[in-house]
């Protein structure tokens, strides 16, 4: 196993390469708003620091949010288009479960929480067991309108403290960890999610609902 992994789905755009045993070679920097410039810089950065040839790898794993429209596009359209040109199976992976599995490994223990950015005062979350397993979510809601766990991660828990107190990082997703997850699910033969957006609302962007008429009938 060789995957190449990557997420655009919070303000973090973060890659890596993972050998199914251990992570080879992973950058991350965080910029919200240029997920677009970062992304095949990154991919390009971690390859050469990893050694590997791009047509040795075996897959993608592909961070699929749940996020903002913007910025998980870029992520999932790159996934694609690398798929189809490296002749590669894209494996998606939720974005709250990658930060869930970086939680764990980094020693958080018992139920939690994990809780990113939505803007408009909401957060995207999801809740897991002491396993680590996900029991709820994802959702998208008011973090007043919710009754999280007593521990939680994620940047979103960190914003909103009053709704989740004691709230800790990791802040944002690590494709280091998107791609361990990944790597653990396909190896126990557990099918991954496709490559294709959660969004959970409806974009910002809306089509008018008329038009003004410019031109004589």
């Amino acid at each position: 196993m060789l995957l190449l992994a990557f997420d655009t789905a919070t303000p973090a755009v973060t890659a890596a390469v993972h050998d199914g045993t251990t992570v080879l070679a992973e950058t991350d920097q965080v910029d919200a708003r240029r997920h677009g410039e970062l992304l095949l810089p990154a991919i390009d950065r971690v390859l050469q620091a990893a050694g590997v040839d791009k047509h040795r790898l075996t897959g993608i794993a592909v961070g699929v949010g749940p996020g903002p429209y913007t910025g998980l596009r870029v992520g999932l359209v790159t996934a694609a288009a690398l798929g189809h040109a490296l002749d590669l199976p894209v494996h998606g992976v939720c974005t709250l479960d990658a930060i869930a599995h970086q939680a764990r490994t980094e020693g958080l223990t018992g139920p939690f929480t994990v809780a990113t950015d939505a803007r408009r005062k909401e957060v995207y979350w999801a809740s897991y067991d002491a396993d680590g397993r996900r029991t709820e979510g994802p959702g998208v809601d008011r973090p007043a309108e919710l009754s999280p766990h007593p521990r939680a991660v994620g940047a979103g828990a960190l914003l909103y403290p009053d709704a989740f107190p004691g709230a800790h990082g990791p802040e944002h997703v690590s494709a280091g960890a998107l791609a361990a997850f990944a790597a653990a699910e396909l190896a126990a033969g557990r099918e991954l999610l496709p490559n294709a957006p959660l969004y959970l609302r409806r974009p910002d962007a809306q089509v008018p609902a008329g038009y003004k008429a410019v031109l004589p009938a």
